[in-house]
This record gives C-alpha cells, structure tokens and sequence, in this order.
C-alpha cells in the first residue's frame, strides 16, 4: 500500500533501526518507544489485522517472537518480554498494517502491564464462553 507507513518502512522508503529480519518479517525499534529496546514485528506483505491476515502470515511472525525475543533476552539483557497486538481502531491501532509490539522486561524495571477485572466481570463465565463460542441460548 503507498500509504502505509510501515509498507514504506519495508519498501526502503523511510529507514529504520532493524533488528531482525528474514523473507516474509522484519523487526524494528519503534520510534516512540514505551522502553528502550521497545521493537515492532511485521510482515512484509501488507495485511491489516489479525482478523484479516492468513494463517501463514501469523505462523511467521510467531517465529519471527522467538527470534527477536531471544535477541532482547541473550544479547540486551532482557529478563522475559511482553508481546502486544492492538487489531482494531478500538483496540487502539493506529497503523493499519498488523504489528506486533515486543517489549523488553528487566527485573525490577517499574513497569506494570497487568490486566486487571473490574467490577462484576468473571461472574458469568458459561455464558461468556457460550456467547464466544456463538453457541445458542447464550
């Protein structure tokens, strides 16, 4: 797409700081980083969302996790990572082309990404696993 940054990105047309790329995925640090290290996972091939996006496309950028993942761990000194995904202008994604967010954890770091229930949420979860299921009478 011509007017997909991270298609430009790929295209050679706006550099980046890869680090770690094979045929199908590149990684690269994100420009407005959450944390140092902060680095983003996408396929070449443009595709929008996980809802959208082949299985194949997926299965690659599972792949490309480990790797990437590894690198942060082995040579950054990460002690785990966190992986993101926002699908859906709800979901907050800004950049229509899917991506993935690999953030470097360290011990101690400050950071906080738990999820965290509110109020009556996990009380009806047959109903809740019948509706996703999209079983009847749910």
């Amino acid at each position: 797409m011509s007017d997909c940054i991270f298609c430009k990105i790929v295209n050679g047309e706006i550099p980046c700081y890869k680090v770690w790329e094979d045929e199908n995925v590149l990684a690269f640090l994100d420009a407005n980083p959450a944390v140092d290290g902060h680095t983003l996972v996408i396929p070449k091939e443009h595709d929008q969302d996980i809802f959208t996006s082949a299985d194949e496309i997926l299965k690659n950028i599972g792949v490309a996790f480990k790797k990437v993942g590894n690198l942060l761990k082995n040579n950054f000194g990460a002690d785990g990572v966190n992986i993101v995904n926002n699908s859906g202008k709800d979901a907050q994604q800004e950049v229509n082309h899917i991506h993935f967010h690999i953030l470097p954890r360290f011990k101690d770091d400050g950071r906080d990404l738990k999820f965290v229930g509110g109020e009556n949420i996990g009380d009806n979860f047959e109903e809740i696993a019948k509706k996703i299921r999209g079983e009847e009478n749910a």
